[in-house]
């Protein structure tokens, strides 16, 4: 097939020009003199195979390379997770983008949380995840401001394992009291066990009394801990709580506890394919993609 580069045409190896050389030489060769066909086939014909051997694998492969299709690397926060993977299948259908996520934390001081792999200059082209720590990000410079979008609000909830009693919190004294009955507790160390740990205990009188019995969890969905029999209690984001297995739900603590955390999403300032992951968060911040962010337990923004 022709190609067209810097306004000449070019004919490449396909080209039906080309294609009609080899049998035209051989119609010359065939009406020349014996001694004429005995040197083209020992000194010119070795030469011309060994041309097309070398030329042809190149143009397949290049043109397989050409049809690739965009690969997109999202970095997410498992609260956001379960809402990305219910809209990937049906945008990269009609989109025609790959759409590779990997489970980050938002923060922390794990090797795997955004903030520390994009440190260290790991491939991204977008971020989803708690809003704070992507405005972080971008006053550092590892995301385009432009680009940031609010995805959805998350709220806390509380999980035992499954088949065990469900403890009472529907009222603050009852949450207080189902903390202090509890032989251990988990949450994460992202932002609703940082918020745990750092603001509510303490305002609850009751952080000196449960810190022997409590533990942060990193790089590991608290459900997953509390599933094992590691914890008896554990608190996460319920977007973050809802995917895993042998686990009950019992619910999001009292209002008056409670704390909203917003899930935001950006490009990543050095992502390879930046307009492809722009039109990717126009899409997952827009009112198509709200069912899947409720469904994923998260407040979606766009209605």
């Amino acid at each position: 097939m022709a190609s067209v580069k810097g306004g000449v045409r070019k004919k490449g190896i396909y080209s039906s020009h080309n294609c009609h050389i080899l049998p035209a030489l051989f119609s010359i060769v065939r009406s020349t003199s014996n001694t004429a066909r005995l040197i083209f086939m020992k000194k010119i014909l070795p030469y011309l195979l060994s041309a097309a051997i070398t030329f042809i694998p190149a143009a397949f492969t290049h043109a397989a390379t050409a049809s690739a299709p965009v690969q997109l690397i999202v970095l997410s926060s498992g609260g956001i997770m379960g809402a990305f993977k219910a809209v990937t299948p049906e945008y990269e259908q009609r989109v025609g983008v790959r759409l590779q996520g990997e489970v980050a934390p938002s923060m922390g001081a794990t090797p795997q949380a955004i903030p520390n792999r994009l440190a260290r200059q790991e491939p991204a082209d977008v971020v989803l995840m708690v809003g704070a720590a992507l405005d972080k990000l971008i006053k550092d410079g590892q995301v385009d401001p432009k680009t940031r979008v609010d995805l959805g609000k998350s709220y806390i909830a509380m999980a035992v394992k499954h088949g065990a009693p469900h403890p009472d919190i529907s009222t603050m004294d009852a949450f207080k009291q189902t903390l202090l009955d509890a032989k251990s507790i988990a949450y994460s160390d992202s932002a609703s066990g940082v918020y745990l740990s750092r603001v509510l205990f303490n305002q609850m009188h009751i952080a000196e009394r449960i810190q022997g019995k409590s533990r942060m969890i990193p790089a590991e969905p608290v459900g997953e801990v509390v599933a094992r029999g590691d914890a008896e209690i554990g608190f996460q984001q319920l977007s973050e709580l809802k995917p895993v297995e042998g686990i009950d739900i019992i619910g999001l603590i009292p209002d008056q506890a409670q704390q909203m955390t917003l899930y935001s999403a950006g490009v990543v300032t050095k992502s390879k394919h930046p307009e492809q992951a722009r039109q990717f968060l126009e899409f997952l911040s827009s009112s198509a993609a709200a069912p899947a962010i409720k469904a994923s337990g998260l407040d979606p923004i766009a209605k």
